[in-house]
Order: C-alpha cells, then structure tokens, then sequence
C-alpha cells in the first residue's frame, strides 16, 4: 500500500513529466511557461526584444560543434565583382566558416569565368557550386509596357534617384525578391545566409547563427534596419493593401505590423531591414502566403514602373506572413555595407574581436529603423 507522501510524489511526477511533454508538442505553451517568462511574471522586469537575452550558453559548448543547420552561403555576383567576392568571402571564411564549413551557392545571369572559379574555390574548403540564372527569372518580362517604363526611368534620372535609370539593378530587386529561392542549387537546402561583394564582417563568430535559426525556428534575420526612400515605391503600399484585403486569412496574427506601419496598416512607414544581408528560412519564401504576395506584386509592374526594392518587399512579407519574434536582429554580428554598418557594442565587441570602431554603429541613429523592431516586444 502506497503512504500519503509517495502519492504525492507520483502526482508531481506525472505533472512534470505532462509539462515537459507540453513544453516540446506545443511552442505557445512552452513560451508561456519557459523561466524567463515566468521570472519576468515573479520581479516585474519589463518586456524587451529576444536578442536582448543573447545566444544561449550551449551554442558554445563543443556538443554542439557537430551539429549543422540545412544551409548554405548564397552569393549574387558578376565576374566583374570577383575582387569583391574575394574580399567578402574571406572575411566569411576567418569570422565564422572555416570552423563551420557551410557550402557556398554562387548565381549569375551569366556563366562564370574560370578564374573567378578558381579564386573563389581557393578561399574555402567548403563545397562550392556555381548556377546559371534562366533567363526569364532575371530579365524584364514582355508584358511590361516598355514606353511607360521608359518614361519611369527618365523621370527617376532627373530627380537624381539612385539607380533610378537602371534596368540591370530592377532586374536584380526582382529575382532577390521573387526568384532567387526558386533556383534549383538552392532546392536542397532549407536557411541561406546572403552575402555581397565589398562587405565588411567586423567580429568572430564563436557559435553557429545558422543553428541557432534552425532550432529556434526563426524565419528572418537582419543586422540593419533604416527607411526606404519614399520616391522608389510611390504605390507600393497601395498594392500591399490591396493583397491583405484580399487574402486577410494569410496574414500571421502575431505578426510584425508595428515595425512597417504606425497607424494598424493605413499607412507605411518606410521601415525596411536591410537585405544586402540575410539569414532567412528558404521555406517561408517558398510557403503559400509570400509566394501569392509577390506572383501579386509582380503583377503590378512596380519593379519597373518604379523601382520596387527587394528590401521593402523582403521586410513586408517577413512582417505580415511571420511571427514578430521569428524575426531576429543579430546583434552579435559585425557588418558593414557601405554607407552603414553594425558594430556590436560593450561585451558583444570583446567577445566576437570586432574591428569595428564602437562609435560608429547605425542601429540608433534618426534613419535607423531599430527603435521600431525593439518596440514590437515592449
């Protein structure tokens, strides 16, 4: 016969072992009962982003040295950005992938040269592939009407718009926007990291982002955010609300709203984050919701009526189509792309080694969108 006391301890066994069962089958519950937020509940401390936490200690333990993320490197380049490519990659290679070994997927809308091969090949030990881009996923579709992009393209040029005269760069925030995750290279894999020619990686990476994305099933990550320049996406948002009036039930009712409009949608607010870098969940482009997103905007003809970004079109569907927190600012991570950069600040630059000066950060000045991410958590 069983005392009083071990009942007792069999019904707090079963409780928690019903808890951790719980916590694993289903996130909503796991997040609400995690300590973090528990402890948030018991001493009152205040909502704040989830980077504020840091990466998690095991990420740096040597178990977890074996494990890999289902990714890949993903560059878009020229032969004639070969000496960029070189420069990129090897700071990728001595911050973070010669310990990590991720492959590299290089795309062009032209073959690449045997040189450029070779060198970038030099750089790494990783596997390395080479694609060709089809045609039609690059160049201007027929149905666009040539003498009103034309008139789009004269009208930009005199209002001394960035690129504003250039079919090469419209064709380039297509694809990134629409096309790039189709690529066959890239079907085997699930997370890329995109990387530019003539950027700057600051800081050691001591644990694998990547990862950490994978199993905290992020969808999204950046490490600069700031506004779009309004006169590239006059009607933009127009056709955004357009497509969430039509299909209200894709929207992800945790989603980021807050971070692209002040007013529940009426309006835009600019806000972008940067996609020169990303590291992103290659399935939530190719899911249902974004890929009727932009087969719609597509259809809009902005891209080269006007100069649609892959940016404003990347964040927007990140925002609407995902949970505010799959979203994640990398704040570990060092980068530049000229005229902006991200340099970790106090115990973050000590520990990633960063280079970068610490007074020379964007993440809050007047044209950084960061204080809008920061205030979805608070």
């Amino acid at each position: 016969m069983m005392t009083p006391m071990r009942y007792v301890v069999l019904v707090l066994a079963i409780i928690i072992s019903l808890h951790f069962i719980l916590s694993f089958s289903h996130e909503e519950y796991g997040r609400a009962t995690s300590l973090s937020r528990l402890s948030e509940q018991f001493t009152g401390s205040k909502p704040h982003p989830p980077y504020q936490d840091g990466v998690p200690e095991e990420y740096y333990a040597p178990s977890t040295q074996g494990r890999r993320a289902n990714a890949t490197f993903v560059f878009l380049a020229r032969n004639g950005d070969l000496n960029g490519v070189v420069m990129s990659m090897k700071q990728v290679e001595d911050r973070f992938n010669k310990v990590y070994q991720y492959p590299y997927v290089f795309l062009n809308e032209e073959p690449f040269s045997d040189e450029f091969k070779e060198r970038v090949q030099t750089l790494t030990d990783a596997k390395v592939e080479f694609g060709l881009i089809p045609r039609d996923n690059w160049v201007q579709p027929d149905w666009i009407d040539e003498e009103r992009a034309t008139e789009a393209r004269r009208k930009m040029v005199q209002e001394n718009v960035i690129y504003g005269g250039s079919v090469p760069y419209r064709n380039m925030c297509r694809f990134n926007s629409g096309f790039f995750y189709r690529q066959e290279l890239l079907q085997k894999y699930k997370y890329y990291w995109r990387v530019e020619p003539d950027v700057n990686f600051f800081c050691d990476l001591h644990y694998d982002p990547l990862l950490l994305m994978q199993d905290q099933k992020k969808v999204y990550g950046f490490t600069i955010s700031l506004y779009e320049y309004p006169a590239t996406i006059p009607t933009l948002w127009n056709a955004v609300k357009e497509f969430i009036n039509s299909n209200p039930d894709l929207l992800e009712p945790d989603n980021a709203m807050r971070f692209i409009s002040d007013d529940g949608g009426e309006t835009y607010n600019n806000c972008h984050f940067w996609s020169n870098f990303e590291i992103g969940d290659l399935d939530f482009w190719r899911g249902e919701a974004y890929s009727k997103f932009f087969e719609f905007l597509d259809q809009k003809g902005g891209f080269y009526y006007e100069r649609w970004g892959d940016a404003p079109v990347h964040s927007i569907g990140a925002a609407l189509f995902a949970k505010k927190d799959q979203i994640h600012f990398f704040n570990d991570i060092g980068y530049r792309h000229n005229p902006f950069q991200h340099c970790p600040q106090g115990e973050l630059h000590k520990k990633g080694k960063c280079w970068c000066n610490p007074n020379e950060n964007f993440d809050y000045e007047w044209y950084s969108c960061l204080k809008r991410y920061d205030a979805l958590f608070t």
